[in-house]
């Protein structure tokens, strides 16, 4: 089974838990699609075994091949080439690695070249199989990258089909918000669990989160964490929505420390594996597994 633990904004507490509920369970694969700023690593502490750059491909001109005549840019949905007179000018970073220009040049005077756009780490933490990405400094393309962690944790080969699963469970912690690489994370998830918080700013990227989950058709549940602030309007809104409340986590001091620390809540808080067992099994009920 797949879990996608997202949330429609930060500082939810997402990562908190998909790391308590990988930690509960037996035989998971971890992976972390937050590329931008991984942080399960701090409290999983996995022992890294496998590192390799990941690269996007995108062109170089042959200058004694081109004409200049400008099919290239026409192609090119993001701008990331141009022909000025005899000059050809590359916008790297703007290159998404389509290959649509070097396709239809009709002088062959394209090649692609890989441009690093950051790295992939792949190690163990105990009994937990952990991949994560880890984004270049300045770089905007973080889709790749996120493709390249699920490919190498599902085990996915080029067609686009998983080799292997060992009948694991696969917790991926998603990027928060609603933008293309959480889309890229959640795709061809069993489940997805949206954790969010009793407050105005969490139930209106609470809503967001919802309404891509309901276009990709993924089932979904929530997980309300620090449920004793704020207000009564997420419940109202679930309840409405006819949105299954899966866990609710209360407001306490000792896991906010020992996660400033890089402390996992199991570690602090034992008797919360039960609270994870059950909100898996509740996952396992909703998704027929």
């Amino acid at each position: 089974m797949i879990i996608a633990v997202a949330s429609g904004k930060g500082g939810t507490g997402k990562t908190t838990i998909a790391v308590g509920l990988a930690l509960s369970l037996e035989n998971v694969e971890f992976l972390d699609c937050d590329v931008e700023e991984p942080n399960a690593h701090i409290f999983l502490k996995p022992e890294i075994t496998h590192t390799r750059w990941v690269n996007l491909p995108v062109p170089k001109v042959k200058e004694d091949r081109c004409t200049y005549c400008g099919k290239c840019t026409e192609v090119c949905a993001h701008n990331a080439i141009a022909v000025i007179k005899e000059t050809v000018l590359l916008f790297p970073e703007l290159c998404h690695g389509c290959g649509g220009c070097s396709l239809l040049c009709p002088e062959d005077a394209i090649e692609e070249v890989n441009r690093p756009i950051g790295v992939l780490e792949k190690g163990k933490s105990g009994s937990i199989s952990f991949t994560h990405g880890k984004l270049n400094l300045g770089e905007v393309l973080a889709v790749p990258l996120v493709r390249a962690v699920k490919r190498v944790g599902l085990e996915i080969d080029p067609n686009n089909r998983q080799i292997s699963s060992n009948n694991r469970v696969t917790i991926i912690d998603v990027p928060p918000g609603t933008s293309c690489p959480v889309i890229e994370s959640v795709k061809k998830s069993d489940f997805c669990l949206l954790v969010t918080e009793p407050t105005p700013f969490g139930l209106n990227d609470l809503i967001l989160a919802v309404e891509v989950l309901r276009k990709l058709r993924i089932p979904f549940g929530v997980l309300i964490n620090r449920a004793d602030v704020g207000d009564r309007k997420v419940d109202e809104y679930c309840k409405d929505e006819k949105i299954p409340i899966l866990m609710r986590i209360p407001m306490d001091r000792d896991i906010a420390i020992a996660y400033s620390k890089g402390i996992p809540i199991r570690e602090v808080k034992p008797a919360y594996k039960k609270d994870f067992l059950r909100l898996y099994e509740k996952i396992e009920e909703l998704t027929g597994g």
